[in-house]
C-alpha cells in the first residue's frame, strides 16, 4: 500500500468548511493542524502599501493528512475547494511520499 501526506497552508477562517468537506469524503483517514505564519511573495502582490509592509505575517492553518494514494485526488480537491476564496493568500496544497511509517502503539510497519 503506497502512503502520501496531503498538506497544506489555508486560512483559519476557511476551517469550518474544510472540515465539512473532509468528513464528507468516505473512509476519511483524519487530518492535523497546525498553528502557523506566513506571507506572500512580494512579486505575487500588485499594490503593497505601508500596512502591508509591517502586517505581513498573517495567521495560517497547515494541515496535513496521510492517506492511501488513491484517496489523494479527493482530499487535495476537498481541500482546494473548501477553502478557495479566490484572494491572493488563499494558501497552497502539495503531496509528499512516504517512505516508511509505523504505528507508535504497537512498532508495527504500515
Amino acid at each position: 500500500m503506497t502512503m502520501k501526506e496531503i498538506r497544506a497552508i489555508v486560512r483559519p477562517s476557511r476551517l469550518e468548511r474544510l472540515r465539512a468537506a473532509l468528513r464528507a469524503i468516505p473512509n476519511f483517514p483524519g487530518v492535523t493542524l497546525f498553528k502557523a505564519e506566513g506571507f506572500t511573495a512580494p512579486a505575487a502582490m500588485d499594490k503593497r502599501t505601508v500596512k502591508d509592509e509591517l502586517t505581513d505575517f498573517s495567521d495560517k492553518l497547515m494541515v496535513c493528512v496521510v492517506a492511501e494514494e488513491s484517496m489523494v485526488e479527493p482530499i487535495r480537491e476537498a481541500i482546494a475547494s473548501a477553502c478557495r476564496t479566490g484572494q491572493i493568500g488563499d494558501g497552497l496544497v502539495w503531496t509528499v511520499d512516504i517512505s516508511e511509517m509505523h504505528r507508535i502503539r504497537d512498532g508495527e510497519a504500515i
